[in-house]
């Protein structure tokens, strides 16, 4: 274990608490106290593995260095939001973002966060188990490529983050089949689906949205099952 990681908070006691932490851990840590210091960081050409990213900051918000950017940066990103911060955390999501976390964190948590997003951002395909796509599929004009890690539609590249594709992939590997909200957040995600938690409903709609220039009706391709969970389509199902 080599990744650096990018650590953006106002709270300096915070990142120097989990700085401490991650680093024992054997991360290479570097921190930023605001999202203007992080702007720099990107400018000047610096390459990180994973950006820990505090939503509410004064000056720039984490929400907009996110924003700033999607989709030209596809570094991976785990958002630290307030408890009842529901609308930033999905709006983050909606931007991006992989996964996020209540603030104050427990820095284990954070520290599981963080590798289960590394884990699905570099795994291969035998280490994401038997219902990830092996080969190239190609269904109702969407052609997934799992080796090279791309999504096109009629020719066209789809830009998905890591957490999208995951989700496109293993919906289409078990196209006509209904794959649960448990299912595929343990997959996706490599955690346990808890209440309230709409990561995995925000990661869907955003593979609808980034889908919908090219695929006529990306809500009927991709179904959400009431009660059950997620279903991509196929007319012969």
């Amino acid at each position: 274990m080599n990744e650096r990681l990018l650590l953006v908070d106002d709270d300096q006691a915070l990142c120097d608490l989990l700085t401490d932490y991650l680093q024992h851990e054997g991360y290479r840590v570097t921190a930023c106290h605001s999202a203007e210091a992080a702007q720099q960081r990107f400018a000047g050409g610096e390459n990180f593995d994973l950006m820990v990213l505090d939503i509410q900051m004064p000056g720039l918000s984490g929400l907009e260095l996110l924003q700033q950017l999607r989709p030209r940066i596809q570094i991976p990103v785990v958002m630290l939001t307030g408890r009842g911060d529901e609308i930033d955390r999905i709006l983050g999501l909606e931007m991006g973002a992989d996964d996020y976390l209540p603030k104050p964190c427990n820095p284990r948590e954070l520290l599981a966060r963080v590798r289960a997003v590394l884990r699905r951002a570099g795994a291969t395909a035998p280490e994401r188990g038997e219902l990830f796509p092996s080969g190239v599929i190609e269904l109702e004009g969407v052609r997934l490529d799992p080796g090279l890690r791309t999504v096109t539609v009629a020719g066209e590249p789809v830009e998905l983050t890591s957490a999208e594709f995951n989700v496109l992939a293993y919906l289409m590997a078990s196209a006509g089949r209904v794959m649960s909200k448990e299912q595929l957040t343990e997959l996706v995600l490599h955690r346990k689906l808890t209440a309230y938690d709409r990561a995995l409903d925000v990661h869907v709609s955003r593979v609808r949205q980034k889908l919908s220039p090219w695929v006529a009706d990306p809500g009927a391709l991709i179904k959400t099952i009431r009660g059950q969970g997620y279903q991509f389509v196929r007319e012969s199902s």
